[in-house]
């Protein structure tokens, strides 16, 4: 102990003139520093060396915290925007002051719509932030995203930043914008705000000239569908011209069977979409580069509904016999692959040698793809007069319909080529390798003129079996969803492909089929939008897995090897059909959000669009770099056709779509189910 005269330290104690408390500050500091020196060197080391270590983990997680203070503006401002829009609230551009008509109490509420400027949903990245609230972008994300804030790299123009920019004339937004959600998205794809006649946005001050302020013109949904077509063009042009696929990210292509998918695919659509210049140099490539005399093996189900298919569309569209003559070559190079003991199909042909096998690891074919070849084979016997393709394809037909192994009209996946018996019985899904079947019944009987009662015995059945033994529905919600049946047990799990039978039941009910199709229809196509509006990125994920019982709040699950998405037509497809039988606008409204979803996280600036694997982050949603060609045959052919007020453009009574949305026309009625040239 020191004695009490030895002074270690000057104590001064600064007190407040008005105050009468009295605190013995000194003797406190001197029984502090005693208990200190009473500790032996190794406690005061170690309590020494703590401090040091704290203070040095202090400053090395210093950046990281206040990187996330930073980004918290911005979450909260997000937040308060989806906030207001879940109520109905949408934002005013700024600067826009509409003039309220007398009698109006102001507010957003209460503004009438048609002084409210349409702003299309989801409004938050549409709008520019005013000048003050902008912030550079946040770190959030992983390391891939910090580079440029959250914008991935293959979502940045080549040697270019993606950046919001001002023209210092007009006052617009430059064509790129980021969104909040770290993406980029393109001016067009919004709404302009309108200027005044001083070429600068209205502002509390020019409240006086309101009333000759125009309201927002809307955005137009079917160009912005051509601007995307146009886009994913350009990609395909610019890196895989002839190929069968794009890949947008690395610039080249993938070949499946070398013969042009994309393209061929993409034709009808560039027609009815009024492409007239793309449409004739892709015609230019069909005329002198598209040769089918290659030593290659074709899938028959795919080369069927892309190739042949889009050839017989495009020539009804256009009347030119050059795409008839190239349908007439693969249908031939095709036939190879019905020269089985049973009659039904290999799955694999080689359109150069002629020859036909199996898949190496079996000798089964999908039900699927034995059943979804149909319409497109009778439609080239009709215009060839030749019976041997619609002779071989109702053969398989007739052969389906008399087997053993159904379950109430629904069929097992699997059929062996040898024996013609269902294999694997246990397994029933409207999925993959069955889905189609039942699309094709009720397509069939509709081509056909109506005529061929057991295609539609068979379908009706079918969908009487869907209810009995797949239909359920979530919790809490109580969505309605097609599950699969496993031996018996059902898996409530449904393959994004099920969106297809909305507008399948909706197409049957509009030709005269029972009523209660057509709630079927209007119940799936809830539960199929659903599988995009509770997705993050507000895409659907491949496969949707249903809770049945309200344990987490959620009625839909994804697990993460179900999580990607291949830019799949199925919900669109139907949301056009729901849009024509109804004339709902919801319908479209739903469709408008899925493309630009797309073009939020799956457009590549340099052209296309590219699969992703994760709807569940929309920071990164993991691009996979690939363009199926359903997205330029399928999907955006259907969105134009919802988006379009032209009922005549490719009429429902006039036309069947087949299952890659190639339209064929419907025979004139005739007193058989063949066609008329066949009868």
């Amino acid at each position: 102990m020191y004695s009490p005269q030895r002074k270690d330290f000057v104590s001064l104690m600064l007190g407040d003139q008005h105050s009468h408390n009295y605190t013995n500050g000194k003797h406190r500091r001197q029984s502090c520093w005693r208990k200190w020196k009473q500790l032996s060197r190794l406690q005061r080391s170690l309590i020494l060396f703590l401090l040091a270590f704290l203070f040095i983990c202090g400053i090395l997680s210093y950046p990281s915290l206040t990187e996330q203070w930073r980004g918290l503006p911005d979450r909260s401002l997000k937040e308060d925007w989806v906030e207001m829009d879940n109520q109905g609230l949408r934002p005013i551009p700024p600067g826009f002051v509409p003039k309220l008509p007398p009698g109006v109490v102001p507010g957003v509420q209460d503004i009438p719509p048609e002084v409210m400027p349409e702003i299309q949903r989801p409004s938050i990245p549409l709008l520019p932030k005013p000048p003050a609230m902008r912030k550079p972008p946040s770190k959030r994300g992983p390391p891939a995203l910090q580079k440029r804030g959250n914008v991935s790299d293959w979502q940045v123009k080549d040697g270019e930043e993606a950046m919001i920019k001002r023209d210092e004339d007009g006052g617009k937004e430059a064509k790129t914008l980021i969104s909040w959600r770290g993406a980029m998205i393109e001016a067009e794809q919004g709404t302009e705000l309108q200027s005044t006649a001083h070429g600068k946005e209205g502002t509390v001050a020019d409240a006086e000239d309101s009333a000759n302020l125009k309201p927002v013109k809307a955005v137009d949904r079917v160009e912005a569908v051509r601007e995307a077509f146009r886009h994913a063009w350009k990609g395909y042009k610019a890196f895989a011209w002839g190929h069968d696929e794009l890949k947008p990210i690395s610039k080249t292509h993938g070949e499946w069977f070398g013969l042009g998918l994309t393209l061929i695919d993409a034709l009808d659509t560039m027609w009815i979409l009024g492409l007239k210049d793309e449409f004739a140099e892709a015609k230019k490539w069909v005329e002198t580069e598209l040769s089918f005399s290659k030593n290659v093996d074709v899938n028959l189900f795919e080369s069927t509904i892309r190739v042949l298919g889009g050839l017989l569309s495009t020539y009804h569209l256009t009347g030119d016999t050059l795409f008839l003559d190239k349908a007439k070559d693969i249908g031939s190079r095709l036939m190879p692959a019905f020269k089985t003991p049973s009659k039904i199909p290999y799955s694999d042909v080689n359109i150069g040698k002629g020859t036909a096998h199996p898949p190496r690891w079996t000798t089964d074919s999908t039900v699927a793809e034995v059943t979804s070849i149909q319409l497109e084979f009778r439609e080239l016997s009709r215009l060839t007069k030749d019976p041997q393709y619609q002779n071989a394809v109702e053969e398989v037909t007739r052969h389906v319909h008399r087997l053993e192994g159904k379950r109430d009209g629904l069929v097992p996946m699997f059929i062996n080529t040898n024996s013609g018996k269902f294999t694997r019985r246990g397994a029933f899904t409207l999925g993959a390798r069955a889905d189609s079947y039942y699309e094709y019944l009720l397509k069939q009987w509709l081509q056909g003129g109506k005529k061929e009662t057991e295609l539609l015995e068979d379908y009706l059945q079918a969908i009487e079996g869907v209810r009995k033994n797949l239909l359920r529905q979530t919790s809490p919600s109580k969505l309605t969803f097609v599950g699969e049946l496993s031996n018996g047990r059902l898996n409530p799990k449904m393959d994004h492909l099920v969106c297809f039978l909305p507008g399948t039941l909706a197409l049957g009910a509009h030709n005269g089929l029972p009523a209660d199709h057509m709630e079927l229809a209007l119940q799936l196509m809830e539960t199929c939008h659903q599988m995009y509006a509770q997705m993050e990125t507000g895409l659907s994920p491949e496969i949707a897995h249903f809770n049945l019982q309200s344990n987490n709040g959620r009625d839909i699950d994804v697990k993460p090897a179900d999580r990607h998405n291949l830019l799949r037509p199925e919900t669109v497809e139907s949301l056009f059909y729901m849009y024509r039988f109804t004339n709902d606008s919801k319908y479209r409204d739903w469709g408008w959000d899925i493309l630009q979803n797309f073009n939020k996280y799956t457009r590549v600036p340099s052209g296309g669009y590219t699969s992703i694997g994760n709807i569940r982050d929309p920071l990164n949603p993991a691009p996979r770099d690939k363009m199926e060609s359903f997205f330029l045959g399928e999907t955006l052919k259907y969105l134009f056709l919802l988006f379009s007020d032209d009922n005549e453009l490719i009429s429902l009574d006039k036309y069947v779509f087949n299952t890659e949305a190639h339209p064929l026309p419907i025979w004139p009625s005739t007193s058989s189910g063949r066609s008329p040239e066949l009868s």
